[in-house]
């Protein structure tokens, strides 16, 4: 798909919008979801001494950001829409960066883990070898990325007015590989059911220890 700077800075900004508009009810809605299997995926692989340094990418209103400092890490959140990464401030004290993914500026080597929860399917396919690059160097030698997305056959555009791509596994593992990721595990979302019935593709990398 070809796509101008100026195309996915429009699908970045009409993305975060619907986030900005809908913030309040965004929360409401998902405060209560269990996305514990997900945040366990994650802290089980980091080989790091705890309290671990975690980034929560895409930290929406906070509900990950409470989770993760309730079990006594210590965790910074990022989020493009302005409205949502108030609200992530609010409810769960912890330090969050505004920053829209197509311009992400993170510190390198920070992080004993990166934690995508349902965010980086929202980032149109030209741009996503840049973000997980970001990431990657964000990441301590060793470090652990966790990130779920709806999957699909490839479809990618709008959803409404937000923009969704939807990759099947085999697609989405060479993303990360390219990107200097290893492979830890993968698994489908909810647990217990027909595929057809689980529509989340969660996965869990590492960044080597040694380039």
């Amino acid at each position: 798909m070809q796509q101008t700077p100026d195309d996915l800075q429009r699908v970045a900004e009409r993305t975060l919008a619907y986030y900005d508009q809908n913030a309040q009810a965004f929360w409401e809605g998902t405060r209560d979801h269990d996305v514990s299997q997900n945040i366990d995926a994650l802290l089980k692989h980091i080989r790091a001494v705890s309290p671990f340094e975690l980034l929560d990418l895409g930290c929406g209103p906070g509900r990950d950001l409470m989770s993760f400092k309730a079990l006594g890490h210590r965790v910074t959140g990022l989020e493009g829409s302005a409205q949502l990464a108030a609200l992530a401030r609010a409810n769960s004290g912890c330090p969050v960066l505004e920053q829209n993914f197509l311009n992400l500026d993170l510190p390198g080597a920070r992080f004993d883990g990166v934690f995508a929860n349902a965010v980086l399917f929202h980032i149109p396919s030209p741009a996503l070898q840049r973000v997980l690059r970001a990431l990657h160097t964000a990441l301590k030698p060793g470090g652990v990325l966790f990130c779920s997305n709806p999957h699909g056959d490839g479809q990618e555009g709008w959803n409404g007015d937000r923009y969704a791509a939807f990759y099947d596994w085999p697609t989405w593992r060479n993303y990360l590989t390219q990107a200097g990721f290893v492979e830890l595990t993968h698994y489908y979302r909810p647990a217990g059911l027909p595929r057809e019935q689980q529509p989340w593709l969660a996965s869990v990398w590492r960044k080597p220890e040694s380039p």
